[in-house]
């Protein structure tokens, strides 16, 4: 069993900071990716962000060049550093582990990000 605990949201002004955090616990296989998830109110949660145990990144069109994913292994952890924020990056956002031995989605309990216009 895998558990994940994301922090960091808040309320920021349009073109302000954010940097969201998770950390991973558990039973983690070493090869995964992990991934942030965002849901805005009446919306389907979206992909924002993936990061495999390699580093490799992508990004959703509407986040790239302002939104940076990375991972400590050693600290099970993955950032999502968000800049220059949008009222419509208004969403919770989730923390996401897809363990690749078990082909199992792990789910973080979500945290608020409010951009104010």
């Amino acid at each position: 069993q895998v558990q994940l605990v994301e922090s960091g949201g808040g309320l920021v002004q349009a073109g302000g900071s954010l940097r969201l955090f998770c950390v991973a616990s558990g039973s983690i296989f070493s090869i995964n990716t992990m991934c942030w998830y965002r849901q805005a109110p009446g919306k389907q949660r979206e992909l924002v962000a993936t990061c495999s145990h390699a580093g490799i990144t992508n990004y959703a069109d509407s986040v790239e060049g302002r939104f940076t994913i990375s991972r400590d292994n050693g600290k099970n952890t993955v950032y999502l550093s968000m800049n220059s924020l949008k009222p419509e990056d208004t969403a919770v956002y989730y923390c996401n582990l897809h363990d690749a031995w078990s082909e199992y989605d792990y789910w973080g309990q979500g945290t608020q990000v409010t951009v104010s216009s």
